[in-house]
């Protein structure tokens, strides 16, 4: 399991593509899984972290009908993403919009994944201490 820490700013391209950190790069090979996440970021997961997830995601299953559509929801918002020559992946525009995301981009480490915040939301976050 990787353990991921730390933060770093970023900015998007005209092309909704940014560069991931040096120092998370090698954890992602070349791949990783994009998918919304709580309190308004998206998470990026290696490979092997995001079948975790994506087994905690299909368990919730089990508790009915509006978890079934939740999961679906949350699957249907997935995106697999490569990284190029320099480091970069695109975030497809459903994932910048359910984060806000419109010109920096914070990498937050947060033990199994990678957070990408909006600026604003990260610290609006930190203001109203939730």
């Amino acid at each position: 399991m990787e353990l991921f820490v730390g933060r770093y700013d970023r900015s998007l391209d005209a092309k909704g593509r940014v560069v991931l950190p040096a120092r998370l790069r090698g954890y992602f090979e070349s791949s990783g899984y994009l998918a919304p996440h709580e309190d308004g970021c998206i998470a990026l997961w290696t490979d092997a972290e995001f079948g975790d997830e994506a087994n905690r995601q299909h368990n919730r299953e089990a508790d009915g009908q509006i978890a079934r559509h939740d999961v679906r929801e949350w699957f249907s918002h997935v995106s697999r993403v490569e990284l190029d020559a320099q480091g970069r992946m695109a975030i497809p525009v459903d994932l910048r919009n359910h984060a806000d995301l419109q010109n920096d981009v914070l990498f937050v480490g947060v033990h199994d994944r990678v957070e990408l915040w909006s600026r604003l939301k990260w610290d609006a976050r930190r203001d109203t201490g939730s």
